[in-house]
């Protein structure tokens, strides 16, 4: 168990929350002046269906990010924001753990837009880590969607859910295809846990329409 005292749940960024293909998929169409059906949202994790050759994933996304800063401006991926509030009002800890620091000369912009983002998108949470390694960071339970975050998350023992993208549709479940079945997931595994443990309180400061709406959580 993570932590005695609250119930943790480790939240990925990109391909969970934050459309990560769709970001992309825009500034490499707009950088080569092809449309964006010759890069297909349903693609594998290597891009291999957008042409990409050795280097160009590294060079396209350091390039989005870096100079285009498309961390700022990616699409919250539908329900996302909602459950999450949902989540935390009922106790459970919001960890966001995501490994944009993956390439050098970008750090600033990166992790600057990564909480410009997190503010506008509305998503409530109490610890952010950038990071790679994620079995390093301790939760109860994980979402994500990278198949060899998952595959070390659960060689460490952990609990994962997989958030449904073209890529991971041969990782075994628990798997959400939405925002409305993640947060039953949690919920039924934050419930397990609370009838031992209890339930926390909500994010300070912040209540009823201020949760999506006007006033930023502190």
């Amino acid at each position: 168990m993570a932590d005695l005292d609250a119930f943790i749940f480790g939240v990925d960024l990109d391909g969970v929350c934050a459309d990560y293909t769709l970001g992309l998929q825009g500034s490499v169409s707009a950088h080569t002046g092809r449309p964006r059906t010759d890069f297909p949202i349903e693609r594998d994790w290597d891009f291999t269906q957008w042409g990409f050759g050795p280097g160009d994933f590294e060079y396209h996304h350091r390039r989005a990010v870096a100079t285009e800063r498309m961390f700022r401006t990616l699409e919250v991926i539908p329900g996302a924001a909602e459950a999450l509030w949902s989540l935390s009002d009922a106790g459970v800890w919001i960890r966001v753990i995501t490994h944009r620091l993956y390439v050098n000369w970008g750090h600033q912009a990166a992790v600057a837009d990564t909480v410009a983002w997190l503010d506008d998108a509305r998503i409530p949470y109490r610890d952010l880590c950038f990071l790679g390694a994620k079995p390093q960071v301790e939760a109860d339970l994980y979402i994500d969607d990278s198949p060899s975050n998952i595959t070390g998350l659960r060689k460490a023992g952990n609990d994962v859910i997989v958030f449904d993208q073209p890529y991971n549709r041969d990782m075994a479940g628990p798997r959400a295809g939405n925002w409305s079945e993640v947060e039953e997931i949690v919920m039924d595994r934050y419930t397990a846990w609370s009838g031992v443990h209890g339930v926390q309180p909500v994010l300070p400061g912040v209540t009823g329409g201020d949760r999506l709406h006007g006033q930023r959580p502190t």
